[in-house]
C-alpha cells in the first residue's frame, strides 16, 4: 500500500512540478519580459527550487563522449556487451583502433546495487578511459524486471560476476566499488576452487564491507541494531501494477532516498538553501553543481527484495564471507583457495558508510596470495564517496590502480 500512495503522491506532484518548472524559465528566458521585472531573480529561484523537489528524477545518462588519450580527444561510444534480466554489461568503447584498445588492460568495474544507479560511477569511469578498455555492470532497476525473470538474491549476483568474468576472460581485471567487494571476492573464490581457467589477474576492492565487524559505522549499526524480520515488515513493499516488475517485492527506491537523506538532513537542506541563494545571486557554476550533485543523487532505482535481505542477513547480521560460513550452490566460499590473482585493497580514512578495516580484512582471508602480490592504500582525510571521485581519486587513487594493474 505505501508503494501506491507513494505513486499517487507522485501523480499529485506532478502538474505543480510542471507549473514551477515553466515559471522558472518564464521569468529567466532572454526574450521573455517577465525576466526584467524587479522580483524576476527571486521568483524564478523560488520555482525552481519547488520543481525540483517535487520533480521526478530519471536514470542520469553517462555523458563520456569523449575521453582524452595521450593529448588527444578520442570519442567514446556505450555498447550493451551481454544481457541479463537484471543487469547490462556496458562496454566504454573508444574509437581507436583495434590493436591499440587491446594493449590496454581490460577491466570489469563492478557498480554497487545500492539504491542509485551505476552512473554514479561516472568520475570513476571518466578517470580510467584513457588506460583501460572499461566493462561496467548496469544494474536495472527491479520494478522494470518482470516476476517472469524470477528472483534475484546475493548468490545469484555471484553468479552474474562470475558469467560477466567469464564473458571477458582472459587477461581480466575485476574492479569493485563499495557493496560489491562481498560477492565479488566470493565469486572469484568459489571460480578459484573449482580451479576455473578463466580467472582474473587482479581484483581491486575499495570501500566495502568484507567485514563489517571492523570499525562499525552508522550502516552496519544499523544492520544489527535492528532484528531481521524489521526489516522484512517495514522496508519491502510490492511494485504496483504500471510498472513491467509489477508484484515483484523490492525495496523500493524512494524509502532507500529518505533513508539516504536522514543520515544527513542538516546538510542537504544547507545545500538547497545554497542553491536557492546562488540563482538569486546569479551565480550559474555554483547552481549547476548543485543540479548534476542531485540531479544523480535522487535518481534510485529499487532493489530486489531478495538481494536486501540477503544482504542484511548474511552481510552484516552473520558475517558469512568472514566467518566461512558462506555456500552457494552447495559449495563452500573459500578466499584462501585465491592462489594465481593480484589483490589490491582501497579504503578512506573518514569512511563513514564502510570503515577503516572492513576492506582490508580481503587481505588476510586471501592468505593463499603471495604477499608480494598484495597491496593495500588507506587515502588519508578521505571519505566514502572520496575514494571513487574527486580530485583525491583520480590524482592519487587511480594512478595507483593503473600502475597496480599493469605490474598484476
Amino acid at each position: 500500500m505505501l508503494y501506491q500512495l507513494h505513486e499517487m503522491h507522485r501523480a499529485m506532484m506532478s502538474p505543480l512540478a510542471a507549473f514551477t518548472d515553466v515559471g522558472s524559465k518564464l521569468f529567466t528566458h532572454a526574450v521573455s519580459p517577465f525576466a526584467y521585472t524587479p522580483m524576476a531573480r527571486q521568483l524564478a529561484a523560488g520555482y525552481e527550487l519547488v520543481h525540483r523537489l517535487g520533480k521526478k528524477f530519471e536514470k542520469p545518462a553517462w555523458q563520456l563522449p569523449t575521453t582524452e588519450i595521450n593529448g588527444k580527444a578520442v570519442a567514446v561510444s556505450e555498447e550493451i556487451s551481454l544481457s541479463l534480466p537484471f543487469c547490462n554489461l556496458v562496454h566504454f568503447k573508444r574509437d581507436m583502433p583495434e590493436k591499440a584498445r587491446q594493449a590496454d588492460p581490460k577491466l570489469l568495474l563492478v557498480a554497487p546495487m545500492s539504491g542509485h544507479h551505476a552512473t554514479l560511477l561516472r568520475d570513476t569511469v571518466r578517470a580510467l578511459l584513457p588506460n583501460h578498455e572499461v566493462y561496467i555492470t548496469d544494474w536495472t532497476d527491479a520494478r522494470m524486471v518482470p516476476l517472469s525473470a524470477g528472483p534475484f538474491g546475493l548468490n545469484d549476483y555471484v553468479r552474474y560476476v562470475q558469467q560477466f568474468v567469464r564473458h571477458l576472460a582472459p587477461d581480466l581485471h575485476v574492479m569493485s566499488v563499495c557493496q560489491p567487494t562481498v560477492p565479488v571476492l566470493a565469486a572469484i573464490s568459489l571460480m578459484a576452487s573449482a580451479k576455473d581457467p578463466c580467472m582474473p589477474r587482479s581484483m581491486t576492492m575499495m570501500g566495502g564491507p568484507i567485514d563489517p565487524r571492523c570499525s562499525p559505522t552508522q550502516v552496519n549499526r544499523l544492520a544489527t541494531n535492528k532484528p531481521f524480520n524489521w526489516f522484512e515488515e517495514k522496508l519491502i513493499h510490492t511494485v504496483p501494477s504500471q510498472y513491467p516488475g509489477a508484484g515483484r517485492r523490492v525495496y523500493p527506491g524512494f524509502l532507500q532516498h529518505a533513508g539516504f537523506i536522514s543520515m544527513n538532513p542538516d546538510r542537504h537542506l544547507k545545500a538547497h538553501y545554497d542553491f536557492y541563494l546562488d540563482l538569486m545571486r546569479g551565480d550559474d557554476d555554483d547552481a549547476q553543481a548543485h543540479r548534476r550533485f542531485y540531479d544523480e543523487y535522487n535518481a534510485v532505482l529499487d532493489m530486489s527484495a531478495d538481494f536486501y535481505l540477503d544482504t542484511i542477513k548474511m552481510v552484516f547480521q552473520d558475517f558469512d564471507l568472514p566467518n566461512g560460513t558462506w555456500v552457494v550452490d552447495g559449495q563452500l566460499v573459500k578466499p584462501a583457495d585465491i592462489k594465481n590473482v593480484a589483490l589490491f585493497t582501497i579504503e578512506g580514512e573518514l569512511d563513514d558508510i564502510s570503515g577503516e578495516g572492513q576492506t582490508r580484512a580481503a587481505q588476510d582471508l586471501c592468505s593463499g596470495i603471495p604477499a608480494t602480490r598484495k597491496q593495500h592504500y588507506t587515502a588519508p582525510e578521505c571519505g566514502h564517496y572520496g575514494i571513487f571521485s574527486g580530485r583525491r581519486w583520480r590524482t592519487t587513487i587511480c594512478p595507483q590502480i593503473a600502475e597496480f594493474i599493469r605490474k598484476a
